[in-house]
This record gives structure tokens, C-alpha cells and sequence, in this order.
């Protein structure tokens, strides 16, 4: 009679399948809450002691660890020195192994959870079954994803076994998921330790969605998400509606949703390219859209917006006149969805918590036969990082708008120069080879807006010829790193163009 062991901590589904296991004629073999949740609902099933005749101590520590579990999961049944040590020893096969892991990682997410109390939840019992199974895939089932329950509790209820190609497939599934498992306890213990950067790096993350194609149609892609899902992320949004996310997609929503988290006080983003488009601040969402939208109401054409308010009705009429791609909320109106309905396709993600990141997480990046890994990007700088190096002192409006286009710059290609002027971008020089370059294009762009404006360079000068671009156009204040070997040399052409120059001392290249 083929025997099955269930052990699963995620309970979902477990006593419909043990039935379907069951009628299947399959003997049930069990332990500790599993073992009682399908004696409550009536259904036949061994304690795993009476098959070890061992009991289970040490807390449930030990319980599976043995040669009568283990031995029916590893033996070769083609093999006739396996068998018969088997017999030998009484040991009966085991066909199916219906296992699911200790919550290490829902537990580790409590406010205020201990190292010991996440250290019991660290399992040994389930994934050495889980293994051991896996590795006998020829002859042994093995089921630990509860969303394999419906196809395999129908194949059964028709009588047909498993094929080995989905025990293959089956235990492919188990070593991902042990692979995971224990990544993520690998990664909370090194915090624990304090390593920034240990010699193996294990991260781990789900798919949360298959992608139609990746930047080109020709590349296959999909979208994975950390586990667990922070909450300021893109992955922690709900789609209220229009089409699936594309790569693309994906990435653009990113960068203005990390430019977003720069700014207290409404804002809304427009990004093209992984680059900001438009920025403004105003004192609704409203406001601060439509200056985003005047920043730069031609490259916002297909692009994304984010706001850091709940989107009204009137800020949706707005958007509705525009064609995009993505609109980004904390939360939206009844009368906002209804006019954003109008607009079908375009993709609407609701993301309640639009705030900095504070956590220790990692900027990853691919190269071809490796991985560049950095702390996440999160200085911040306030009016007393800056140092003043101009003769002339910037006013306190100065100082402010300052500050604002240094928060934008940060999120801007490199080589990066922003213009702007109360509160709202109005030229974006981005990604050029050159400074200068940069400089030029956000001149250009801005136009006779440029008078009166600020400039923010995410890196020093190495010329003062940004400064004179800056100068022609009538730009008042600067905000730059400093650093440069002829620093001197661009705070003269400061001082001769009348032109407040503060230093942050921090840069923000952005590759």
C-alpha cells in the first residue's frame, strides 16, 4: 500500500488533499498539528512515532530524524541491495512527502522578535525530508508548494500516477524552495553578525509576475520581488487597473517612485526613461501636478506619473488630457477612478506607503559573470551640510530652491544638471559625457526660465565653463559637490557673475 508523510506548517488545503490522498489509496502517515488537524476532521492517518517507534522530545525537535523515515524516502526501489536492507530492518517506503517549512521568514518580520525566538523557527525535520525525497525523485513524490494540491489531487481521483518528468519537475521545486528557505535565514543571521559584505552573498526573491517581453521584444523576462515585500516598494502595489506592467514599466515606476520618497510636502513626478521629466511641488497635488506637467509638457507624452497625495477628481481630469502610461497614489477617489476609467490602458497602482526607505538594503546591479553591490543611496542633505564658497550669500528662497534641486538631481543620469525655479524643474541635462554638455541641454530646455533660476550638478565642476553656461542664462544660485582640483576656478566665475555657490561635499552619480 503507497504511504504518504504529511508535515506542513501552512495548513491551506491539507485536509481536502489528505482526503484525495486517501481515496486514492494511499495510507497517511503524520505529525504534531498536522497529525491532529486531520484526526479532528475525521481522517485516518499514523503517528509518525508509531512508525519510528520512537517518540517524538526535545519540543518536536526531534521527531523525523530517523532511519525508518529516512530510509523509506532514500531507498532506490530499483535497486536490490536497498530493498532488501530495507526489509531487513522493517523499514516500509514512503511514496509522497507533503511538507511545507517552519514560518522563519513571517517570523523574523515581528516588531520586536528575538534571535532565539527566530532561531526555533529555523527548520531541520522538513527540509531534510523535503531533501531526501527530492533526491529520489525517480520513486518519491515530493509536494511542498500547497497550490500543486488541485492538479495532482485530480490526477489521483482519475488514477493515474505521477510521471517521473513531474517528479522531476516537483523536485526542481523543492530545491528552490529549501534554497530560498535557508538564503533567507543565512541573510538575517549575517545582520546579526554585523557583516556589510560576506564572502557568499545569498538574496532571494519571488516571481511575482511573468513579463510579455523585456526592454525588447526579442529578450524574455520576468518580475521578482524581495520577500518580504517592503512596503514602499513597487512590488507592494495594487493595480487598480489597465494592462500588465512591462519591463520598462516596471523600471521607469521605480525611479520616480525612489525620487518621490525625497519629498514631504505634495509632489508628482514625471518620468520617461528612467529619467525625471518634470518635477513640482505645489501647495495640493493638483498644484504640484500641473507644474510637473508645465516643466515639460512634451516629454511627458507616455510617460509615468507618481504623486505623493491622494489623487482627487480634478487632478485626474487633468491626467485623463494626457496619453501615460502609469499613475502612481498613496490612494485615489471614487470620481478620480472614474475619470481614469475613461483612459482604459493606462496602468493604475495604488501604493498607500510612499515614504524613504530606512532599511539596510542593497542597490544590486547585473554585470556580465558577476553582481556590483552598494548600500542604497539614502544621504540626505539639509541647509547645514552646505558650506558657502560664493562671496554672494543666497537668499532663504534661494536656499530652498537649492535644496529641492539637489533632491532631484540625485535621481537624474549622470552627468546630471537641474534647473529650477519655486519648486517646479525646468531643465534637465541628462546622462551627456560631458558636464558642460548637460548643462547645455537643461539651459536649452528651460529657455528664458532660466533667469532667476538655481542649478544642481550631482558632481563637482572640472571646468568652470558649466558656470558660464550657468551665468549666460541668468542662473543665481549653484549647488554642487566641491572636490575639484580647480574648484577655485568656478567659484571665481561665481563671484564674477554675482552667482551664490554652496558645496555639499556628498555627490550623487547615478549610472
Amino acid at each position: 500500500m503507497p504511504r504518504a508523510l504529511l508535515s506542513v506548517s501552512d495548513k491551506q488545503g491539507i485536509i481536502e488533499f489528505a482526503r484525495q490522498l486517501q481515496a486514492a489509496g494511499i495510507e497517511l502517515i503524520s505529525t504534531g498539528g498536522t497529525y491532529q488537524a486531520l484526526q479532528d476532521a475525521g481522517i485516518a492517518v499514523q503517528e509518525v512515532s508509531a512508525v519510528t517507534q520512537f517518540p517524538e522530545m526535545m519540543d518536536g525537535r526531534l521527531k523525523t530524524l530517523h532511519p525508518a523515515i529516512h530510509g523509506g524516502l532514500l531507498a532506490m526501489r530499483d535497486q536490490p541491495s536497498h530493498m532488501e536492507a530495507a526489509r531487513a530492518h522493517g523499514i516500509e517506503m514512503i511514496d509522497y512527502v507533503v511538507v511545507n517549512l517552519y514560518p522563519f521568514a513571517e517570523t523574523i518580520q515581528k516588531p520586536g522578535v528575538t534571535l532565539p525566538e527566530a532561531i526555533e523557527k529555523i527548520d531541520i525535520g522538513g527540509p531534510t525530508m523535503l531533501r531526501s525525497a527530492a533526491k529520489n525523485y525517480p520513486f518519491v513524490a515530493t509536494v511542498v508548494d500547497p497550490t500543486d494540491y488541485l492538479w495532482i489531487g485530480e490526477r489521483l481521483a482519475q488514477g493515474a500516477a505521477l510521471t517521473v518528468e513531474e517528479r522531476f519537475a516537483l523536485a526542481a521545486k523543492v530545491f528552490r524552495h529549501t534554497a530560498a528557505y535557508d538564503a533567507r535565514i543565512a541573510e538575517y543571521l549575517t545582520r546579526q553578525t554585523g557583516e556589510d559584505f560576506p564572502e557568499h552573498l545569498t538574496l532571494t526573491f519571488a516571481r511575482a509576475q511573468g513579463l510579455r517581453y523585456g526592454e525588447n521584444p526579442h529578450q524574455k523576462a520576468a518580475f521578482y520581488r524581495r520577500e518580504p515585500v517592503q512596503r514602499n516598494s513597487l512590488a507592494g502595489a495594487r493595480q487598480l487597473q489597465g494592462k500588465e506592467l512591462s519591463y520598462n514599466n516596471i523600471q521607469d515606476a521605480n525611479a520616480a517612485l525612489e525620487l518621490l520618497a525625497e519629498f514631504d510636502r505634495p509632489t508628482a513626478v514625471a518620468v520617461k526613461h528612467m529619467n525625471p521629466c518634470g518635477v513640482g511641488t505645489g501647495e495640493t497635488g493638483l498644484e504640484a501636478f500641473s507644474r510637473a506637467y508645465d516643466a515639460d509638457p512634451i516629454s511627458i507624452f507616455g510617460g509615468i506619473v507618481a504623486l505623493n497625495r491622494p489623487l482627487d477628481e480634478a487632478t485626474a481630469a487633468r491626467l485623463t488630457e494626457l496619453f501615460l502610461e502609469i499613475v502612481i497614489a498613496p490612494a485615489f477617489s471614487p470620481q478620480a477612478l472614474v475619470k481614469l476609467a475613461k483612459k482604459r490602458n493606462v496602468r493604475v497602482l495604488e501604493l498607500p506607503s510612499l515614504v524613504r526607505s530606512e532599511d539596510d538594503g542593497l542597490s544590486v546591479k547585473s554585470v556580465t559573470g558577476g553582481l556590483l553591490v552598494q548600500d542604497l543611496d539614502l544621504r540626505q542633505v539639509t541647509a547645514a551640510d552646505l558650506t558657502l564658497v560664493s562671496k554672494r550669500v543666497p537668499t532663504s528662497a534661494e536656499m530652498d530652491e537649492l535644496l529641492f534641486a539637489w533632491r532631484v538631481v540625485k535621481h537624474v543620469k549622470s552627468n546630471a544638471i537641474v534647473l529650477t525655479k519655486a519648486g517646479q524643474t525646468l531643465g534637465i541635462g541628462a546622462g551627456q559625457m560631458n558636464r558642460v554638455g548637460s548643462a547645455q541641454i537643461a539651459v536649452a530646455q528651460a529657455g528664458a526660465k532660466a533667469a532667476g533660476s538655481v542649478l544642481a550638478s550631482d558632481a563637482f565642476f572640472p571646468m568652470p565653463d558649466t558656470v558660464e553656461v550657468a551665468a549666460a542664462a541668468g542662473v543665481r544660485a549653484i549647488i554642487q559637490p566641491g572636490g575639484s582640483i580647480k574648484d577655485a576656478d568656478s567659484i571665481a566665475a561665481a563671484d564674477a557673475h554675482g552667482i551664490a555657490m554652496v558645496v555639499t561635499g556628498v555627490r550623487h552619480f547615478k549610472h
